[in-house]
């Protein structure tokens, strides 16, 4: 009997380097070593704590959930009803929506890289840098992508002109993908008027932008941190929204997510829908269920919610207290690094070689992948200076 040579003829992986850091910080026996790679909230003693209103949610469920059935491929009803609520408003911008629980904000997005893909002659268009599974998650469906300077890391800014010019000739049909808030890795955030005038292009050129909200409430509030998206859902006709619950939840393993659809027509939206379920289907058939009730008890109970903001809004004042700290600490090495201060959210990109990145781990015990990508909640506020001192001489 002839043998498959199915396994032996696999092109070999690399391996995730973020996920290398977790398993080499771990095994670093140096006390004085820092984590700085993987995206994680972490409190000021280094954990990244269960959120009280999530403990309260969950002992109400104990105490009600009555099964441990299917919610099936379009997932919880209630869930996917408060979270749109919190996430876009009352109002929605004015428009239907319609959406599907997903196995976080990363299902959320190769959903809609499914549904986009369907036109074999769209391009989606991807400011760089950006997080790094994002060019992974549409290659992998054959979607066309096309890519624009969004930061510069000398300077520390948004490129916001050269993003512009890109999109004014982009092709009618073309998707965006925009980050809603707390731009990972860079933290460079946009103005209301810079929303205004991509909303106008987007508009008036026919594109489809795709949203990625992943940290909404960690950057100025939840309602500033949703403006410039939903400015832009006001805009134009049709929009997509990926939500991830992993960060403003803390609900990382939950994998609790939703992608939305906004349109001016329901019936257009719910056929949307049917497709993304279809997909859902023949991917991982029905979404886990835990994550989403609890979102939904938080949400639906008036005092567990008031809780879950106050959670909230002290993990967005920690990340900011931390920003000031760095801004002096990394400005004092390079003064574009003040720039760090007026960033939001949880990541900033530091101009620091592959090889330097790799010395600060071996020599410093200082973890950030070799792009230089930090998240700035891995400190302790008073431990910003140090840090500064370790990772000053190695910046480019």
């Amino acid at each position: 009997m002839n043998k498959t040579a199915l396994f032996d003829s696999l092109t070999e992986q690399k391996p995730d380097q973020l996920l290398e850091l977790i398993a080499k910080f771990a095994a670093d026996p140096r006390s004085g070593k820092v984590d700085l790679g993987v995206g994680v909230y972490r409190d000021e003693t280094g954990r990244t704590p269960v959120m009280k209103a999530v403990k309260a949610a969950e002992h109400y469920l104990w105490e009600t959930q009555e099964s441990k059935s299917y919610i099936g491929p379009e997932g919880d009803p209630a869930f996917l009803r408060m979270l749109a609520l919190e996430v876009f408003g009352e109002r929605h911008a004015g428009k239907p929506v319609a959406g599907i629980q997903t196995p976080g904000g990363t299902g959320a997005l190769r959903l809609a890289a499914e549904l986009l893909s369907l036109d074999k002659r769209r391009k989606i268009w991807i400011g760089t840098p950006t997080w790094v599974n994002h060019q992974a998650i549409f290659a992998s469906v054959g979607l066309q992508i096309g890519t624009y300077r969004f930061f510069d890391i000398g300077t520390q800014t948004a490129l916001v002109d050269e993003m512009l010019t890109t999109l004014r000739n982009a092709a009618p049909g073309d998707a965006v993908l925009l980050q809603a808030s707390c731009h990972n890795p860079t933290g460079a955030g946009l103005s209301r008027q810079n929303w205004q005038d991509i909303a106008a292009i987007i508009a008036d050129k026919g594109l489809l932008p795709l949203f990625d909200s992943a940290y909404q409430g960690l950057g100025h509030g939840l309602v500033e941190d949703a403006a410039g998206m939903m400015s832009v859902i006001e805009a134009v006709g049709e929009a997509m929204v990926a939500v991830s619950c992993s960060k403003s939840f803390s609900l990382y393993r939950e994998r609790t997510g939703a992608a939305y659809l906004f349109g001016d027509l329901q019936a257009s939206l719910n056929k949307g829908v049917g497709n993304l379920a279809s997909h859902a289907r023949t991917s991982y058939s029905m979404p886990p269920a835990h994550g989403a009730a609890i979102v939904a008890a938080i949400l639906q109970d008036p005092s567990r919610r008031q809780t879950w903001v106050d959670e909230l809004n002290e993990m967005r004042i920690r990340i900011t207290d931390i920003r000031r700290a760095a801004a002096e600490a990394f400005g004092q090495f390079r003064p574009e690094l003040a720039g760090i201060g007026s960033q939001e959210g949880m990541f900033s990109l530091l101009p620091i070689s592959p090889e330097n990145a790799r010395r600060l781990r071996a020599e410093h015990g200082i973890y950030m992948p070799d792009s230089g990508r930090i998240n700035v909640a891995g400190m302790r506020v008073e431990d910003v200076a140090s840090v500064a001192e370790r990772i000053g001489p190695y910046l480019a």
